[in-house]
Formats: structure tokens, sequence, C-alpha cells
């Protein structure tokens, strides 16, 4: 008998954490940078909304380099809120930009990744196109 009231309990509480949850909606998935000078300002922002019904905890955010610095936001984002992921390229470093940002948290879709894109060009190709 006890073990049928444990798992009624364990039913209904899965139920209702499977209606209740979270959930993370980006204005958008990707950021191109374009082509920028060597050494111009490499932050940007991706912006989300918590589309769900509880209180979004966003855990941890990763990048695939240490070449870019994502800041997550403090403490829970209500439902309905907006608030946002700061990211920070070193644009120190020339070339290609192609890198993974990786949130981490409790919506409905645990781990999203972002991705950034585009290139730094050195001084002198940013002189050569635009003359």
């Amino acid at each position: 008998m006890m073990k049928k009231i444990i798992l009624m309990a364990v039913i209904a509480l899965v139920s209702f954490t499977a209606h209740a949850q979270a959930d993370i909606e980006f204005k958008t998935e990707s950021i191109d940078y374009g082509q920028i000078p060597k050494g111009s300002d490499g932050v940007r922002i991706f912006e989300f909304t918590n589309t769900g019904n509880e209180p979004l905890v966003i855990s941890d955010v990763k990048s695939s380099c240490g070449c870019t610095v994502p800041e997550k936001p403090k403490g829970p984002i209500q439902p309905g809120e907006t608030s946002s992921i700061k990211v920070k390229y070193d644009t120190k470093r020339v070339g290609k930009i192609r890198k993974t940002i990786t949130v981490y948290s409790n919506a409905k879709e645990p781990i999203k990744a972002l991705k950034i894109k585009g290139e730094v060009l050195s001084d002198k190709s940013v002189l050569e196109k635009t003359e």
C-alpha cells in the first residue's frame, strides 16, 4: 500500500513539473559581426525572453574559446521578462570568427547553442578596403 502512495506522489509530481516550466526564446541565435577592424568593440548582446510559466535560471554560459567571454544574467528571469547575455570577443585576434556560446538553464530546452561569426581585419586590410 505504501509503495502505491509513493508511486502516485511521484507521478503527480512529474506531471506537475511537465506543465510548469521555464522556456527561453532568443531574439536571434546567431550574431554576425561582419568585417570589423582589429581592436574594435567586440561586445554583442543576445536578448531573450522567458516565455514559460516558471522563473528561468541560467546556471552557466560557456564559450568554445578563451577569446570569447560570455556574461550571464544574475538571478532568475520571471515569466514574460526579457534579459540578455553579453558576449565579448577579443578583436585583437585577426581572422575569421566562428564561435559557439552554450547556455545552460532550467528551460524546456536546457542546453542552447548560440553562434557568433564574422572576420577581424588587420589594420592594413581595412585601409585597402576603404581606398
